[in-house]
């Protein structure tokens, strides 16, 4: 008996210590209430008024100025051909509205372009491997034809879109080569 009662009183005290234990780390556990208060001091703290810059605040370059298309023929009679004004060698001076937000906005699109044919392309293959499986478990000839044709068509989206997937890399490339012919920093285009 006196061995029953030692293990009944180590068992009660393991218990007790768990008990106490859990206790104690449910007590420390801040609750939903006070997490969200603290969310929302760090929030406010956060809302500090931080320097935007926009076109409002940002100054804009003075453009070159302007050169007339053709010169007006001289008083004595002879006719002087117009001259063509010349490019000025940075692209970037050319055209005003081809900046950093113009090449990211650009490329972003590209991108984007890209990776929705590429997710549509995804979807296709499920449907066409899941078309697959119902045409091989079907017995009904008709439904077959039907899983069949379904199947073809899908297929041929599939080929368009793979098409379509190889135009917008090969877009992204041509802004990529089209940005380094401009000079443009490659950080702009990522």
């Amino acid at each position: 008996m006196g061995a029953s009662m030692a293990r009944r009183s180590v068992l009660a005290a393991a218990l007790g210590a768990v008990v106490l234990t859990a206790s104690m780390a449910w007590a420390q556990t801040p609750t939903l209430g006070e997490l969200s208060k603290k969310e929302q001091e760090r929030r406010k703290a956060l809302q500090t008024p931080a320097k935007v810059l926009n076109p409002d605040v940002v100054p804009r370059r003075t453009p070159p100025p302007a050169v007339p298309a053709a010169q007006q023929p001289p008083a004595t009679g002879e006719q002087k051909p117009a001259e063509k004004p010349e490019k000025p060698e940075d692209p970037q001076k050319e055209d005003p509205q081809k900046d950093e937000a113009w090449w990211r906005a650009r490329m972003a699109q590209a991108r984007e372009d890209l990776r929705r044919s590429e997710m549509f392309a995804e979807a296709l293959q499920t449907r066409i491997n899941s078309l697959t499986n119902d045409f091989a478990s079907r017995d009904d000839p008709y439904q077959r034809a039907r899983i069949g044709e379904d199947r073809v068509k899908a297929l041929a989206e599939l080929e368009r879109v793979k098409a379509e997937i190889e135009l917008h890399k090969k877009k992204i490339d041509e802004i990529e080569e089209e940005a380094r012919r401009a000079g443009v920093p490659p950080g702009w285009l990522r």
